[in-house]
C-alpha cells in the first residue's frame, strides 16, 4: 500500500512498473491482485518479506503477508521472514473478528490488536491453518536480537505516509474505528490520526479543513471544516503506556454526534474494521465504554491462549 517508495495514497490502486531509483521492476499486491500469481514466481527461489507492521488488524501489511503465504504454499516455494519489533506488542486488545465479517482489514479470528510481530504471526497462520485449503507455507523466520513482548520501541522510519510519528501510531488502534464514520482522522493534514473531527459538529474545541496531498489525494471530508478535538495535546507517555484501546473517543463522539442515523457509513465499513457488528450496535444502544470492553473478555481469553502457541519472544505477561 502506497506504493514501494510511499507516494500512493490510501487505497489507490498501485499499477505494476519500474523502481524509480534502482529500476527493478516492481509487482503491485495493491493493485488488479492481492496475491502473487504463478507467473510471479517463476524462477523464484525464496520470497523475502521485510516490511514494518504495526501490530493493528486493520492495518493490511498482514493480510498481504497472508497472501504471500498462501501463494508461496501453492508453488512450494519457502518464505522467509525478517522479523521487526511491533509498536503494539505489549498487550491484546479489541473485538475478535467474527466469522462472517473477512475482509482485507480483518482476514483471520484476531483481535484488533493481537500483540505478535508477523513473525509470529505468520507462525499462528500457519499453525492454525488459516490459508485457503489449510495450506501451510515452508516459513523461515529470523527473529529479532534484543526484543520481547514488554519492549516499547520507536519506529525510526514512519510505516506509511498517514503515521507520521508514534503519537499517531499509538493512537491509531483506538481511533482507526472512525474511518468507517462521517469522522475524519485528520488524514489531508498535518496531523494525521492525531485529530477527530467532522462537519457541523458542535462540541469540540479544535477544526481543521482536509486537503489533497501525498498519501492522501482524496480526504474523507476534503476541504470541509471539520469540528473536534486535537490529540496532539494529550501526554504521549500516557498513550504509549496505556496498553490498551481507548473507547473514550469512539463513545463520546458518538453520544454528541447529530444525527446519529448518519455517524455510520451506508456500507458498514465500521464493521469490518471492528470484524463484527457487535460494537456499532453496542455504541448505538448506548453501551458504556467499560460495558463494551465487558463484551470481549471471553473471546481475548480464548485467543490468548491461541496466541502462546507461536510466541517467539519473551511475552509481557
Amino acid at each position: 500500500e502506497h506504493g514501494f517508495r510511499g507516494e500512493a495514497s490510501d487505497g489507490e490502486q498501485v499499477k505494476d512498473g519500474i523502481d524509480t531509483k534502482t529500476r527493478l521492476p516492481i509487482l503491485s499486491l495493491y493493485g488488479n491482485r492481492k496475491k502473487p500469481a504463478k507467473e510471479d514466481l517463476q524462477d523464484v527461489d525464496w520470497v523475502i518479506f521485510d516490511i514494518q507492521d504495526v501490530g493493528a488488524r486493520f492495518y493490511t501489511y498482514i493480510s498481504s503477508l497472508s497472501y504471500i503465504m498462501e501463494a508461496c504454499a501453492e508453488n512450494n516455494i519457502p518464505l522467509m521472514i525478517l522479523d521487526r519489533p511491533n509498536p503494539h506488542g505489549q498487550y491484546v486488545d479489541g473485538p475478535v473478528r467474527q466469522e462472517g465479517f473477512a475482509s482485507f482489514v480483518g482476514l483471520h479470528p484476531i483481535p484488533v490488536v493481537h500483540g505478535m510481530t508477523i513473525g509470529e504471526y505468520a507462525q499462528m497462520v500457519n499453525g492454525e491453518r488459516w490459508l485457503a485449503d489449510q495450506l501451510q507455507c515452508k516459513l523461515e523466520v529470523i527473529p529479532c536480537d534484543h526484543y520481547d513482548h514488554r519492549s516499547y520501541y520507536d519506529l525510526p522510519v514512519k510505516p506509511s505516509p498517514n503515521l507520521p510519528n508514534m503519537r499517531a501510531i499509538y493512537l491509531y488502534p483506538s481511533i482507526c474505528f472512525f474511518e468507517g464514520t462521517q469522522v475524519s482522522v485528520g488524514r489531508g493534514t498535518d496531523k494525521q490520526f492525531q485529530v477527530i473531527g467532522a462537519p457541523g459538529f458542535t462540541k469540540g474545541d479544535y477544526a481543521f479543513t482536509p486537503v489533497p496531498m501525498p498519501g492522501s489525494k482524496h480526504p474523507p471530508q476534503e476541504n470541509k471544516l471539520c469540528n473536534g478535538f486535537d490529540l496532539t495535546k494529550l501526554d504521549l507517555d500516557t498513550i504509549k503506556n496505556r496498553n490498551a484501546i481507548d473507547l473514550s473517543y469512539l463513545v463520546r463522539f458518538y453520544d454528541d454526534y447529530e444525527p446519529k442515523n448518519k455517524f455510520f457509513l451506508e456500507n458498514l465499513f465500521f464493521d469490518k474494521l471492528a470484524g463484527t457488528d457487535q460494537l456499532r450496535k453496542q455504541l448505538m444502544a448506548g453501551k458504556s465504554a467499560a460495558e463494551i470492553r465487558a463484551s470481549w473478555a471471553e473471546d481475548l481469553h480464548a485467543f490468548k491462549l491461541i496466541r502462546k502457541k507461536y510466541l517467539l519472544y519473551r511475552d509481557f505477561e
